[in-house]
This record gives C-alpha cells, structure tokens and sequence, in this order.
C-alpha cells in the first residue's frame, strides 16, 4: 500500500464516525457523556500505574540500602497509590463495559427502527426490485451493531492516544528514538488488518442475493404455510441442499480469507514482537551500564509493553474504523435513498360525485418491454358497479395499482371527482379506498385487529370491528372461536386458531367494509375461497351495503360478474368487451363464449 492509498485510508477512517457520534447522542446523551468521560481517565490512569511502579522499584532499593522507617513507608504508600490507580482503572473499565452494554441495545433499535421507517416510505416498485432487497439486506445485516463498533473504536482510539500521549512523555526522557521504534513496531499489522477488512467489506457486499436466498430457503423448510407443500412434493431435501450448497459457497470464501488474513498477521505481529523485544534488550543494556535505575527500567519495560500495545490498538481501531465505516456505508446508502414524493396537496375534487376516469392510460413495469396496460379508457359514476374480467395477466389487478396509486400510469390520466390522481394528496385518496387483494395478508393478530387494520383510525374500536364483521359475515363463524373479537389467528404465537381459507376471506372482506369513509370499493377475487352458495350471499349483501358507492370487482365466477352494472373485458393490457351482462351475451363475443363454457361445468 502506497502513501497516497493509505492516507486515504485513514481519513476514510473518519468518515462516517461523525453522522455515527451523532446517532449514538441523539439515542442515549447521558450514556455517551458517561461513556467518554470514563474513556478520558482510562487513557490518563496507565501511565500514572507506570510511573508509580518505576517510583515503588526505586524506594524498595533506597529502603533495603538505607533501612529507615520513612523509607519503608515510602515504599508502602507507593504500594497503596498503585493499587489505588488498579482499582480505579479497573472501576472506569467497568463503566465502559456498562455503557456499551446500555448503548448496544439502545442503539441496535434505533438503527432498525431508522430502516424500518425508511421502508415505510419506499413505493412498491421498489419493493419489487430486487437491488432494493439487496440493499435492505445489506443495511439490516450489520448497522444495528456498527454504529456502536465505530464509536467503540472511536472512543477506545482517544483513550490510547491519551495513553499514548503520557507514555511518549515518559520515554522522550529515554531517548526519542524509542518513540518512533514504538510507532513503527505496530504499523506493519495495522496495513494488513485495514487490507484484509476492505477483502471482507467486498465478500459482504457480494452475498446479499445469496444470504437472501438462504432466508427465503429457510423459510420454506420452516414456515407452516410451506410445509404441506414441501412435504407432499418432498421438496425438503432438494431445498436443504441448495441451502447448503450457498454455505459452502460462502464458507469457502470465508475459509480463504480467514487464512490469508491470520498468516500475514502472524508474520507481520512477529515483526513488531521483535521491535518490542529489540527495545527491551536496548533497555536492560542501558540499564547494566549504570545509565538507567532499575526503577527506570521497570517502568520503561512496562511502558514499551503498553505502549507497544496502544499504538497496535490505535491503529487497529483506525483499520476497525476503516472497516465500520465500509459496512456504515450500506446504512447510509439506504437511508440516503430519495423518498418518493407524490405531491399531490388536494382533499377535494374539482367535480364532486363525477366518479373515476380513466383516460388513455397506459402502463408498463419497470423493466418489462411490453405495457401491461394499454390505452385504456374508463368511467365509474358514484353508486355503479364495474367488474373486471380477462386471463390471468390481462391487466386487471394493474388497473387497481394505478387507481390506488401503488404505481404512477406511464401515459394518459388517472381523475377522481374531475382532479388527477397526482394532484390528490395520497392519504385522503387512499381513505376514501377500500381494497382486498387477492393475495390479501393474514396478520398473525387478533381477529379484531385482522379487521381494523382496514381503518387505523379506528383500529382498536371493537363496535367498529362487530359492524364491519357483519357485513363480511364473519359472524357467520364467531361463535366457534373462544374469545370471539379478541382470538389470536394464526399459528405463529400462542393459542393461535388456523382458519380455513374461506373464513379468513370473510376477514379481510370486513376489512374493505371497515373502511366506513370509503366511497370505492375494490374487490380482487374476493371469494375465490368460498363456496357458490356463500359466495352468492356475500354479493348480494355486498350491492344492498354499497348502494351509494362505486365498486370494482374482479372475478374469475360469472355468476358473480353479472351482478354488476358495467362489465369489462381485458385481454393482453386492452379492452376488447364492455356492457352489461345482457349486452355482451347479446353481441355473442368471448365474453359470451366463456360465460357458456363456465355454465356447462355447472351442469
């Protein structure tokens, strides 16, 4: 490593312990206070043990040559004042300990704390990006820990170099020379340990999709809603290979690194073990020529031991700090990511009760080289119930995105009440939303905080949960679960009841209808898990709850479908079918056609 490359080490070193200091202030300030001001008197104590040894040695001598009692209390107090200066070195070590103990879980939370609200403001495009992922995995995997290893460091590097300060001042009286033999003595190691921490830095940054991958295979061996699957297939051996197959793969870089790293430090320690033993043979010929006490020596001896010591732990701390800065960087790089913005300010439209249109939208996602949605054009007054039909990826749970806002059309406009969706401001339109998704969330929570999570400003109101239950139906199965409103789902916690595919449906059905300020309703295969019998229950409550609302509905059911007002038709991004029910089985096209095949399989 050349000057240049290492002083750019070493001020790289400094980079990010600043924005670190500043997090682990701003999470503890009476901790980091205590935290420095023990730092500053254990780097002040040392040489203070040294220099009361070197004391101690010298009045034993003077006390057996002169045999005085003032002699030998001399001795004795300087006894006393060094295990004095022990203890308290001891006390403030300990302090340290605690400090860090209290900084490590205080600072682990809010550093994952700082992530997780990061991620709360990232869209879903992003979270559907996988070097998004990769760079979440890499932030979550070390930045609750480093931050704290960076101030350890830190910290620990003022104490030594305030130790390391008192100890020069005591060898400058020996010789200068022994200074600069004490510098150099620890360099070599610290060149290779900051070498070897950029080597691991890389081999990190590199594993994110594997560690990903060893996740999502772990998983699938140990979650219970894989494990009928898995079992049935017998899927385990195959996926427990491939997860050793990542371990081994990682493990054999590790395996080298590990080598490399220990062999060139077992060298490189040796050569400063024979600069620390070359200055004690300097120190006991200085000493056999009568040109230092034995006191003097003692304490040098002592001094070039710590001292030799210090200057290998401030450098090692830089190359520790080198190192944590390398993994902060993945913290700030995710933190520092832009938040999307969406603008919009408006709480009201520009034509109360003019309904949702869609305009000549387009959309295509990122990446992909065809739209998913093309050209399409649509209106929904207030009160009217449009479904959605077409083959799996025609565009239909698409269009939900774009009118939910969880993506931005790539052409044409989106309007609510007459005013672009990118003008709305996203709570309010997202209020006046309610949705279940086909792939709808089973939160491992109580029944009743499965439903009020449709509505967080009435989360925990339970008259609000028993009315949204009954428009669901989930009454129609209440009375079998022993706490009723308050039973944990689930099998994840404690006393949870696993519900059946079509229950858990009706739950986030009251979740939609939990959603009481919402005037657009939007149902994805909302019952694809029930039966014909309860599914023709729920739409006919559903058009008598939602009389004065608008309603999306997709479904792959025609009995369901011709229910609504309006009926589209969606084929490969584009709408190629719209009417009534009459009206398209009138004009004999493939909505017709697939409606009859679907009625012969009834027969």
């Amino acid at each position: 490593m050349n000057l240049s490359k290492l002083l750019t080490t070493v001020t790289g070193a400094f980079r990010y312990s600043l924005p670190a200091l500043r997090l682990v202030w701003q999470t503890a300030p009476l901790l980091t206070l205590m935290y420095g001001l023990f730092t500053l008197f254990a780097g002040l104590v040392p040489a203070g043990i040294a220099y009361t040894g070197k004391l101690l040695v010298d009045s034993v001598l003077s006390a057996s040559q002169q045999s005085s009692q003032q002699a030998q209390q001399q001795a004795l107090f300087y006894v006393g004042l060094e295990g004095l200066l022990v203890i308290l070195q001891l006390g403030l070590q300990k302090g340290i300990q605690i400090c860090q103990s209290l900084l490590r879980a205080q600072l682990g939370h809010k550093v994952n704390v700082l992530i997780l609200e990061k991620a709360l403001q990232m869209t879903l495009p992003q979270f559907e990006d996988s070097e998004f992922y990769d760079r979440l995995t890499r932030a979550r995997r070390e930045a609750s820990t480093r931050p704290l290893g960076l101030i350890n460091r830190l910290f620990g590097l003022v104490q030594n170099t305030i130790s390391l300060i008192t100890y020069c001042g005591l060898l400058l009286a020996f010789s200068p020379w022994a200074v600069a033999l004490l510098a150099l003595a620890a360099l070599p190691a610290f060149i290779a340990e900051t070498k070897f921490s950029g080597d691991a830095f890389r081999l990190f940054s590199w594993r994110a999709p594997e560690s990903r991958e060893q996740t999502y295979l772990e998983m699938m061996i140990a979650r219970e809603d894989y494990a009928k699957e898995v079992q049935l297939y017998q899927l385990g051996g195959l996926f427990l290979d491939r997860y050793k197959d990542i371990f081994n793969k990682i493990f054999g870089e590790d395996r080298a690194l590990t080598w490399k790293r220990n062999i060139w430090g077992f060298f490189l320690g040796g050569l400063s073990n024979l600069a620390l033993y070359g200055a004690y043979a300097w120190t006991v010929v200085e000493t056999i020529h009568s040109r230092l006490s034995l006191g003097e020596m003692t304490m040098y001896l002592l001094v070039f031991k710590q001292g030799q010591a210090a200057f290998a732990s401030s450098l090692n701390a830089i190359g520790g700090m080198f190192e944590d800065n390398l993994y902060l960087s993945t913290l700030y790089e995710f933190l520092d990511q832009p938040t999307p913005h969406y603008g919009g300010t408006q709480k009201v439209g520009l034509l109360p009760g003019d309904g949702i249109r869609f305009e000549n939208v387009s959309f295509r996602y990122p990446g992909a080289e065809k739209l998913a949605l093309e050209e399409i054009n649509l209106v929904l007054k207030p009160g009217r119930k449009l479904a959605l039909v077409g083959e799996n990826g025609s565009g239909k749970t698409t269009l939900i995105k774009l009118l939910t806002r969880l993506y931005e059309p790539e052409g044409g406009k989106i309007l609510l009440d007459g005013l672009e969706l990118k003008d709305w401001d996203i709570h309010t339109l997202r209020e006046r939303v309610g949705v279940i998704f086909q792939d709808f969330v089973r939160y491992q929570m109580l029944l009743g905080e499965n439903i009020g999570a449709g509505d967080l400003k009435d989360y925990y109101d339970e008259a609000k949960w028993a009315e949204a239950g009954e428009k669901g139906m989930v009454t129609s199965f209440l009375d079998e679960l022993p706490e009723r409103y308050h039973t944990q789902l689930g099998r994840w916690f404690k006393n949870g009841r696993e519900l059946s595919g079509g229950q858990w449906q009706r739950i986030a059905l009251a979740r939609a209808f939990m959603r009481r300020r919402a005037d657009i309703l939007v149902l994805d295969e909302p019952t694809s898990a029930m039966d014909a019998e309860a599914e023709a229950l729920i739409f006919e409550r559903f058009r008598e709850i939602t009389h004065n609302q608008m309603a999306i509905v997709i479904s792959h059911r025609f009995s369901t479908v011709r229910m609504a007002d309006d009926i589209v038709v969606l084929d490969k991004g584009h709408i190629i079918e719209r009417g009534s029910h009459s009206e398209l089985m009138q004009n004999d096209g493939i909505y017709a056609r697939l409606f009859a095949l679907q009625a012969q399989g009834y027969l």
